[in-house]
């Protein structure tokens, strides 16, 4: 089975069983599923959560209760711009800057402008726990995304300028039918970000992952290099 075959299989299976949740149709994005809540309060009690300050999330709604929790535990949050298609790709929320009372709503996508700082590398700090959205993952870590590749590429972006590394933890929240089997899953690329934790409403799976990206695959983000400011720059001083 490909990735995009395993992608719509488990679409597919989140809309046949009726644990996706808005936006619909689950097909062709991060699914939203039923739990999504309970996930990210499986994600607040492991060691790898407690211990970090500063995250890195991605945007879609399953992991909005990620951001929540993150910002009402005062920890700092950055989102990447879509497609890093800025000059100042990341969106800073800090807990420190937002009322208690707003941090439900800064952590949504329709409002983070409101309450967000867009700033440049120069200006992120270390991440210390990476969040990334799945259309599927296996309990070794294996993470199929929607197939734009943006996450990869964005993580790729954070260890070339320093901001992660070789044991910096990444987690992905799900639903108990997006963890999928290892027979069904195409061998990872050398580009593919594996997952150190696995978090669905039920269970935490620590999947024991390594040999993660240390840093951009030229060959492949060369067709990039005019859309994204960041990846010129990054080449220009490589």
């Amino acid at each position: 089975m490909d990735k995009q075959e395993l992608r719509e299989r488990v679409w597919d299976e989140l809309d046949a069983s009726r644990t996706a949740r808005f936006p619909f149709p689950p097909h062709g994005r991060i699914p939203n599923f039923a739990g999504a809540p309970e996930a990210a309060e499986c994600l607040t009690e492991t060691d790898a959560w407690q211990a970090a300050e500063v995250l890195k999330a991605n945007p879609d709604a399953p992991q909005l209760p990620v951001r929540r929790a993150a910002l009402h535990a005062g920890k700092r949050v950055y989102m990447a711009v879509p497609r890093l298609k800025d000059e100042r790709p990341f969106l800073e929320l800090d807990p420190d800057e937002i009322a208690p009372e707003d941090r439900d709503a800064a952590a949504t996508l329709s409002h983070v402008d409101d309450y967000a700082t867009r700033v440049g590398p120069d200006a992120l700090p270390d991440v210390d726990l990476v969040v990334s959205g799945s259309v599927a993952v296996t309990e070794s870590g294996v993470r199929i995304g929607k197939g734009e590749g943006y996450s990869d590429l964005e993580w790729a972006v954070l260890f070339e300028l320093g901001r992660v590394d070789a044991s910096t933890p990444v987690v992905t929240t799900v639903h108990g039918r997006q963890v999928v089997d290892e027979a069904d899953t195409p061998t990872p690329e050398a580009h593919d970000v594996t997952m150190d934790l696995v978090v669905t409403p039920e269970r935490v799976v620590e999947t024991g992952a390594s040999g993660k990206p240390t840093g951009i695959d030229w060959d492949l983000a060369a067709e990039r290099l005019e859309e994204i400011p960041l990846l010129a720059r990054l080449a220009a001083d490589d």
